[in-house]
């Protein structure tokens, strides 16, 4: 009797952890797709807007479901529990030529701690070059340049708390600066991962830029006043700041499944599922599939912001290649991304494993 119910135990829980996480996602999907047409997106309502934009290719071209795959040193944005799988050190650099000639970097780390834990650390750029500095009385230019850009570093812990069960968070410092005038704040990720014994089905969550708010100060907006005009010895030259408003960072939660339905010796497919909740814009399905063969080349596509009103985005795909060389994995990931009237962006990146 004790080794029947041995037997069909582990069975049964996968089954119950599946029907669970179907139950999830279908409330999830009806959520999001019962959304009324004409609800506000409160687009434009937070600063830091470059912590939404995807940092690596390989997520990209998932359609940025990757909240539950989370399985590279990528995780260190997506979801930071997800370094806590990773067995090995691994670094990538990535570059994204965003729109309108925007460059957009991202930097990380993850090393692995045994039995401790795994800590990793990123950093996010984005930035263009120089501009000159206009004004109505010299629209051709004053001589002067300025610049404009986006900063966020990131140290991030994770550890796995069972077999099963992963949990992980990044604390940032994230900086903006437009001429002579900064922002700044720190934020804090959270993430959980949790994996069944089912086709590798992965439920992931994670909630982003959690933090304080963003205020520009500086010498920019600096001014002088006329306390009191019109009375005979006023100071017109008394010097004031203009206070600037404050604006939240873009904080969101994304729920996600993911599963390996094929997983033979020469051929892998993954898919993906992520539900978004946001606080400047309206929630949205992201998703995604990879399939790979013999462990060294992968093809890769998804659709991203499904249902969101009023969002340029929509097809992206992609591809990479891994080679191993003595003991180090060398890894290129490429993907394009459909931004509607906007173009297209493009995001390459080298990864290593060591």
């Amino acid at each position: 009797m004790n080794s029947r119910y041995s037997i069909h135990m582990p069975v049964r829980r996968a089954a119950v952890e599946m029907i669970v996480a179907a139950l999830l996602c279908l409330s999830l999907f009806h959520h999001v797709s019962a959304q009324g047409s004409g609800e506000t997106t409160k687009a434009g309502t937070t600063a830091a807007q470059f912590l939404k934009i995807d940092p690596t290719p390989r997520a990209a071209a998932f359609g940025g479901a990757f909240a539950a795959v989370a399985s590279d040193v990528s995780a260190l944005y997506w979801n930071p529990s997800g370094i806590s799988r990773l067995t090995r050190n691994e670094g990538i650099l990535s570059h994204t030529g965003w729109i309108a000639d925007i460059n957009y970097n991202f930097g990380g780390v993850v090393v692995p701690l045994g039995s401790i834990g795994t800590i990793g650390a990123s950093v996010m750029t984005l930035g263009t070059e120089d501009m000159d500095v206009r004004t109505v009385d010299e629209p051709e230019g004053t001589g002067e340049k300025f610049g404009v850009g986006d900063l966020a570093a990131g140290l991030s812990y994770a550890r796995n708390l069972t077999d099963r069960f992963s949990i992980g968070f990044t604390a940032k410092y994230i900086r903006e600066y437009i001429w002579h005038m900064t922002a700044s704040t720190f934020a804090l990720d959270v993430g959980t991962l949790y994996r069944t014994d089912f086709h590798g089905l992965t439920i992931g969550m994670s909630i982003t830029n959690f933090g304080g708010k963003m205020k520009y100060e500086g010498r920019d907006a600096i001014t002088y006043i006329n306390v009191n005009p019109g009375k005979a010895g006023t100071n017109d030259k008394v010097v004031a700041d203009i206070r600037t408003d404050e604006w939240s960072l873009p904080l969101a939660f994304r729920v996600g499944l993911a599963a390996e339905p094929v997983a033979a010796d020469a051929h892998h497919l993954i898919v993906a599922i992520d539900a978004i909740h946001a606080n400047d814009n309206t929630e949205c399905i992201n998703f995604g599939a990879e399939y790979t063969f013999m462990d060294m080349i992968s093809l890769r596509g998804g659709y991203r912001s499904l249902f969101r009103t009023d969002s340029e985005e929509g097809l992206t795909l992609g591809g990479g290649v891994r080679y191993d060389l003595a003991g180090t994995t060398l890894k290129a990931d490429y993907s394009w991304a459909y931004f509607g009237r906007l173009k297209s962006v493009q995001r390459f990146s080298f990864a290593v494993e060591f």
